[in-house]
C-alpha cells in the first residue's frame, strides 16, 4: 500500500503536535513482545495467531491477551532469560524520529530511546511468591480493548500544565486506531513498516512504511 496522505491538515496536525504516542510492538520494536516471549517458551505458533486476531481487531485485546498467556504461562526467570537472549530490536528511523520531536520540543509518549520511564504505558504481568505466572494487570488501560484511548486521555489530563492542543498516535494495529477520538488522539498515523495491516490502514488518517517519511515535515 502506498503511503497516502489525505489532507493538508493532517500534515498541520503532525507538524503541531505537542505530545506523539508510539505503539511499541511492530511499531518501536520489530517484533511483537508476546509472540517472542511464546516462542522462546515453545508456544509461538499458537500465540502468534492469537496476536494476529489481536492486531486486527476481530477479538477482544483482553481475550487475545489473557488466551495466549494461559497456554504457556510464562514464569519471571523465563522472561528474564528472553529479555537477555532477544533483546528488543529497534525500527528503523525511530530513534531518530524521536530525537526530532524532542528537539522541536514534542513530548513522546524507553529509556534506550530517551523517554522518560512515566510516559510509558505497558501492560504488566504477575508472578507469585516463586516467580510462577498468576495472571497480567487488568488496571493498566493497555491490557484490554479501547485502553489506548484512555491511555492518551489520562495523558491529557495529568499533563494539564503542558496545555496539549495535539496529540498524535503512531501504530499498526486496531488498539491503536482506537486511541483516535474525542478526548483521545486527534490523529492517527499507520505504520506499516512492520506489519501492514490493510482493516487498519484504511481508517488511518494517514499511513507510512517509514518513518523517515515522517521525517520532513517537521523542519
Amino acid at each position: 500500500m502506498p503511503t497516502l496522505v489525505f489532507s493538508l491538515e493532517v500534515i498541520r496536525t503532525w507538524c503541531d503536535a505537542d505530545a506523539v504516542c508510539f505503539d511499541v510492538d511492530s511499531t518501536v520494536c520489530l517484533d511483537e513482545g508476546i509472540d517472542e516471549l511464546a516462542d522462546f517458551c515453545g508456544a509461538g505458533q499458537a500465540v502468534a495467531q492469537w496476536t494476529a486476531k489481536a492486531m486486527a481487531g476481530s477479538v477482544a485485546f483482553e481475550e487475545a491477551l489473557a488466551a495466549p498467556l494461559s497456554l504457556f504461562k510464562p514464569s519471571i526467570e523465563q522472561v528474564q532469560d528472553c529479555i537477555e537472549q532477544r533483546p528488543p530490536r529497534i525500527s528503523s528511523g525511530i530513534a531518530e524520529l524521536i530525537e526530532k520531536l524532542k528537539g522541536r520540543h514534542t513530548d513522546p509518549v524507553a529509556l534506550e530511546l530517551g523517554v522518560p520511564l512515566e510516559n510509558i504505558f505497558a501492560n504488566q504481568l504477575l508472578f507469585g511468591t516463586s516467580g510462577e505466572y498468576v495472571g497480567f494487570d487488568p488496571t493498566e488501560p493497555t491490557s484490554r480493548s479501547g485502553g489506548k484511548a484512555v491511555a492518551v486521555q489520562h495523558i491529557r489530563q495529568c499533563m494539564q500544565k503542558c496545555r496539549y492542543k495535539s496529540v498524535v498516535m503512531i501504530g499498526d494495529g486496531a488498539t491503536d486506531l482506537e486511541a483516535r477520538q474525542p478526548g483521545g488522539a486527534d490523529l492517527f498515523i499507520c505504520y506499516g513498516g512492520v506489519q501492514m495491516r490493510e482493516a487498519v490502514a484504511r481508517k488511518a488518517d494517514w499511513v507510512v512504511s517509514d518513518f523517515n517519511e515522517l521525517m520532513p515535515y517537521l523542519g
